[in-house]
């Protein structure tokens, strides 16, 4: 990665920026909180993992074209969104459904972590806004110089690892948290209430939100 970025202040500017917009929370960090507190530590950072993968092929996407594609078609951009809403709002029922408990009051297991990977990789993969967000930010830090392509790919992945970090530290405090929230099953009780609020809002959000705004 060296041979594409190249050490000097547009790196380090970059750096600063990316923790900075990592750090700050949003859509992602409350879904990845909510699962954490309704579902524990590792279903918090295997959903940091599947966000981590999603945002990694918007950065590719947009650093390949996609971003502009969407900026040029209002079907292809819609089409997205909606899926994404959609699914959101699914989410936000199956989360509703009651899962503490069999029919003889034995706990059942949590779903299974592929599940949690998945759910994370297509909530931030079916965010257009994602996509034009990379076309907007890499090239105020890419060198004309330099390969413009393989600049944009490395600093996406830069950034998504950045932002994987900053995640998973918001899913250590609020595995630290939900016990004190009262008990662990309160806790997981107000995560599961909050996890489908967070996820039909951010469906009905994604769904009506007009323009074509960064992320």
């Amino acid at each position: 990665m060296n041979a594409i970025l190249h050490p000097g202040p547009l790196l380090l500017a970059f750096l600063l920026a990316s923790l900075v917009l990592a750090a700050t929370p949003g859509p992602g960090v409350l879904y990845i909180v909510t699962r954490t507190l309704a579902q524990g530590r590792r279903a918090g950072l295997t959903s940091v993992a599947g966000v981590a993968l999603g945002n990694l092929g918007n950065a590719l996407g947009a650093s390949l074209g996609l971003a502009a594609l969407f900026a040029m078609s209002s079907w292809a951009f819609t089409v997205v969104k909606l899926a994404g809403a959609a699914y959101l709002l699914y989410l936000g029922f199956k989360a509703l459904q009651p899962s503490s408990a069999g029919p003889n009051g034995e706990p059942l297991p949590a779903p299974a972590l592929g599940r949690m990977f998945r759910d994370g990789f297509f909530v931030a993969l079916l965010n257009p806004k994602t996509a034009l967000f990379f076309a907007a930010f890499l090239p105020q830090f890419t060198d004309p110089a330099a390969p413009v392509l393989a600049q944009s790919v490395a600093l996406g992945a830069v950034f998504v690892l950045i932002a994987a970090c900053t995640d998973s530290a918001y899913v250590l405090v609020a595995a630290w948290a939900a016990p004190r929230l009262g008990g662990f099953q309160r806790g997981a009780l107000v995560g599961r209430y909050a996890s489908a609020a967070v996820y039909t809002g951010l469906g009905l959000f994604t769904a009506f939100s007009g323009g074509r705004a960064a992320k």
